[in-house]
């Protein structure tokens, strides 16, 4: 499994390069038949050595993707008189659900992995014969005689750092909410998943209203709002530890940490220095260290402590969102 997360690692130098080199468009195309096609492959592994690279090829097609259409997100944003970069991950986490229904529906259908795989690369390959046609042709900002490699300004690598603490409080929450329910919570094992689902539903909404909320508040007080909802829902979890409040607690972070990587994507791309694409991906590379780091790190600390312990620790990385925040000046 961690070939996954190294295929992804190694992309994000290349998709920075391809999208500064070919365009976002050439490379999102590219990379969502690579991302598509391998799916099925994943199915018809017959060993750990096939997995393992499949898993490496599945994660790097993912993540340039990933970078690519984020690219397309920051062009398609400045045809538009306010933020719209949100509701795209707003849309991505509607993926995510629907993702998870239609597996589930396969599962309890009996329906073999190979064959689910297989028809979800269809369905994704012929939505990318289909929208195409639709993507930004020319980067905005992108000029052929711009270095691709160049080094990062201190306002991308502040992006970069609130980043990197977002993605440890969302790693913290993936990873560990469900545990967190169910040894300091204890609510009974039908209640175990409550928080987990709490997070995911404000996080997914947060991003549909994120953008109108960062037209109002602006980018640099909606970053330091949601830093502020991250730590204190992480607190009144450790803090009033029984079902009712860690649930609160939890739609808190999951409405704190909702839009904080659109924002950071969408800055990122109005880089002077960089490339959008380069931009984006040296603020990814950043941010998902953190993504890497924090499920192991709560790991550590609640063997060497205790899990109320670790999740106050998190809870300090979203104060750390809001002090960069702070220092940072946005255009």
């Amino acid at each position: 499994m961690f070939c996954l997360p190294v295929g992804l690692l190694t992309s994000l130098p290349v998709a920075g390069f391809l999208v500064a080199k070919y365009g976002s468009k050439i490379t999102v195309i590219g990379a969502s038949v690579l991302y598509s096609c391998t799916l099925p492959l994943l199915g018809f592994a017959a060993s750990p050595t096939e997995l393992m690279i499949t898993l490496f090829v599945f994660g790097f097609g993912g993540n340039m993707m990933n970078i690519s259409i984020n690219t397309q997100a920051v062009g398609t944003e400045k045809l538009y008189p306010k933020p719209i970069m949100a509701s795209f991950h707003g849309i991505w986490s509607l993926a995510g659900f629907s993702g998870a229904a239609i597996g589930t529906l396969m599962v309890r259908s009996e329906v073999k992995p190979p064959f689910h795989f297989l028809c979800i690369t269809g369905v994704a390959i012929a939505l990318v014969i289909i929208f195409s046609t639709n993507l930004i042709k020319t980067d905005s900002g992108r000029d052929e005689e711009q270095p691709i490699f160049v080094k990062p300004d201190k306002s991308l690598l502040n992006f970069g750092l609130i980043a990197f603490f977002s993605m440890i409080c969302e790693g913290a929450m993936f990873d560990w909410s469900g545990i967190y329910f169910s040894k300091v919570v204890q609510p009974g094992a039908s209640l175990v998943t409550v928080g987990y689902t709490a997070f995911m539903c404000t996080m997914a909404t947060g991003r549909f209203f994120g953008d109108w909320v960062a037209h109002k508040l602006g980018m640099k007080k909606m970053l330091q709002c949601s830093g502020l909802l991250t730590a204190s829902g992480l607190l009144l979890a450790v803090i009033f530890p029984r079902f009712s409040t860690a649930t609160i607690g939890f739609l808190i972070v999951g409405a704190g940490v909702s839009s904080i990587i659109p924002m950071i994507y969408s800055a990122a791309g109005k880089s002077k220095v960089m490339s959008t694409g380069v931009a984006i991906a040296a603020v990814s590379t950043i941010g998902y260290m953190g993504f890497l780091i924090g499920p192991p790190f709560i790991g550590f600390i609640a063997q060497a402590t205790s899990l109320r312990i670790s999740f106050g620790l998190i809870a300090l990385m979203g104060t750390m969102i809001t002090l960069i925040a702070t220092k940072i000046k946005f255009e």
